[in-house]
């Protein structure tokens, strides 16, 4: 499958998004779900026993609830919310800290892509093709303004996750 083009010309854009966005996104899937509630999930890499079996139950609670999630999926607690996710039936959208172009998609996101309710979604050029702390920021901030809620599972302190929440909330 090879990802589409999203312009500003299209009706399905975003209007919500963070300055300086690039006019162009690259999505695989069903772009319908970006007209959907996004509830935004957050967690630092480093994060505490007890916010991991509480984000696994969120995530779990999400999925019986048809709830739309958005998020990188990057961190290890992340990766494990998306895993319940996919075994539900709700949408999903994925924003990779990368270009669309040249990925490889897991096997467990092809059968949730084929059946309509998952969307990958990528704010970064073609020739992004390493994951860097600098465009995980900047993919953050994509999906903090795309999402109609943010949830953060844990943030650590001094951190990235910190330094977004920050950001969202206006608070330093």
């Amino acid at each position: 499958m090879k990802p589409i083009a999203l312009t500003v010309a299209d009706a399905r854009y975003p209007a919500r998004l963070p300055a300086g966005a690039r006019p162009q996104l690259s999505a695989l899937g069903n772009l319908d779900l970006l007209a959907l509630p996004k509830t935004a999930l957050f967690c630092s890499a480093r994060c505490l026993g007890q916010a991991i079996l509480a984000a696994y139950d969120q995530a779990a609670r999400w999925r019986d609830a048809g709830r739309c999630i958005i998020g990188g999926f990057h961190s290890p607690v992340e990766k494990e919310c998306l895993r319940i996710l996919l075994r539900g039936s709700q949408p999903v959208i994925i924003c990779p800290a990368r270009s669309l172009e040249k990925m490889r998609l897991p096997v467990d996101w092809q059968k949730p892509l084929a059946d309509g309710r998952l969307l990958i979604l990528s704010c970064f050029a073609g020739n992004e093709h390493r994951i860097t702390s600098a465009l995980a920021a900047r993919r953050n901030e994509f999906v903090a303004a795309l999402a109609d809620e943010v949830w953060f599972a844990h943030i650590a302190p001094g951190g990235q996750t910190q330094r977004l929440a920050q950001k969202i909330t206006g608070r330093d």
